[in-house]
């Protein structure tokens, strides 16, 4: 029987499988994540999402289907996720009273065969107007590490995005909609 598999170390992503009911394995991809010069956003996070989807199925039984998603924010450029306060502040004020994009990538693959599905979702987030002081108390949540572009929509970030358009829980890092697409019409897995 085959398993299904989560590869990554994300709880956020986790929790938004846990919704279905569907047992399924979180198995943390350790890749480094390399970006190549002259790749579009979109490349970037549907490279990364497929070679942390082949590290794990490297090592799992024929058959098992392995769920792997990166994403990113963008305006202007790449924003990942913050390795300082400072990276942090200046993402956030980067992003303040201005609409970025969101983009996760998804690669859906069956260990032992050549059966794959790579693709992407993208998102528009507009987030409100914020001061110097609100971006500085934000940051002093602690919310803002390990997550790209340096906020969590699903916590207290929430607060700060105005609006939203396309799909949410692909701002939180795993297009569930998309997902269940192609696990159905691909895997013959259903989540619902």
């Amino acid at each position: 029987m085959s398993k299904l598999i989560l590869a990554s170390g994300s709880p956020r992503r986790a929790e938004i499988l846990k919704n279905f009911n569907i047992p399924f394995e979180v198995i943390p991809s350790t890749i480094e994540e390399k970006v190549h010069e002259g790749e579009t956003p979109e490349q970037i996070v549907m490279a990364l999402a497929l070679e942390k989807a082949h590290d794990i199925s490297n090592s799992r039984c024929k058959g098992d289907i392995i769920v792997a998603a990166d994403t990113v924010v963008v305006k202007g450029d790449v924003l990942g996720k913050p390795q300082s306060y400072d990276e942090a502040y200046n993402m956030l004020a980067k992003l303040q009273d201005d609409v970025h994009e969101v983009i996760t990538g998804l690669a859906v693959i069956q260990a032992g065969s050549l059966r794959k599905i790579v693709t992407f979702e993208k998102t528009t987030v507009k987030f409100k107007p914020l001061t110097d002081a609100k971006i500085r108390r934000y940051i002093d949540t602690g919310e803002v590490w390990d997550k790209a572009g340096s906020y969590a929509i699903q916590g207290i970030g929430s607060a700060i995005v105005e609006w939203i358009a396309g799909d949410y829980f692909n701002v939180v890092g795993l297009p569930i909609n998309k997902l269940e697409s192609i696990l159905s019409n691909y895997f013959n897995i259903e989540l619902l």
